[in-house]
């Protein structure tokens, strides 16, 4: 495997859309001067950014997490430019981009160091082969404090390796459950 420089990625991204909407460039800055958490191609990477739908957890009902049965009353949802997680507590949110990932690529997405400096732990699963939607993000917040999530800027690093060679069953072709995700998409069993 070899991982993608922001030439091939910015190549795919634009030829395959592979990324909707893609920045070519990693925006610190708005252009009204507001500093941002960056997003947009990086080196070898792209840097994604966290809409502003967030579905946090809540005890309020005492549901049990339980991911072959989930209750979609565990969570509260919210829609905002800011999202407070609770103190050692759990979101999850969605990415503003949509990914279609060729069949020869295997993506690895990451969290940002800023969060991950404040506590705030991203984790999201592969992009397999052929996978195409929103990225559902899982942020937990591992800190006693309340901690702020920002909207429509980089939340996480995904980056791209390409295989030797095609793998013989990519996700379309095995129909996987989070094909074509839209939204935020809870768990499937």
């Amino acid at each position: 495997m070899s991982i993608l420089s922001d030439q091939e990625i910015r190549r795919l991204a634009v030829a395959h859309r592979m990324i909707e909407p893609f920045v070519e460039w990693q925006v610190r800055q708005l252009e009204t001067g507001a500093r941002v958490i960056s997003y947009g191609l990086s080196s070898y990477g792209y840097d994604l950014r966290v809409a502003d739908e967030f579905k946090v957890f809540t005890n309020v009902y005492n549901t049990v997490v339980d991911p072959k049965a989930f209750d979609p009353k565990s969570f509260v949802d919210v829609r905002n430019d800011v999202c407070i997680v609770p103190p050692n507590s759990f979101a999850l949110a969605r990415s503003v981009e949509y990914f279609r990932i060729p069949r020869d690529l295997l993506t690895l997405c990451l969290g940002k160091s800023t969060y991950a400096r404040c506590g705030i732990i991203v984790n999201v699963t592969p992009f397999e082969p052929e996978w195409e939607g929103h990225v559902t993000l899982e942020i937990s917040n591992t800190t006693p404090l309340p901690a702020k999530i920002y909207a429509n800027e980089g939340l996480a690093q995904v980056v791209f390796f390409r295989a030797t060679e095609p793998c013989q069953t990519s996700y379309a072709d095995r129909s996987g459950k989070y094909q074509r995700q839209q939204g935020i998409t809870l768990p499937s069993h």
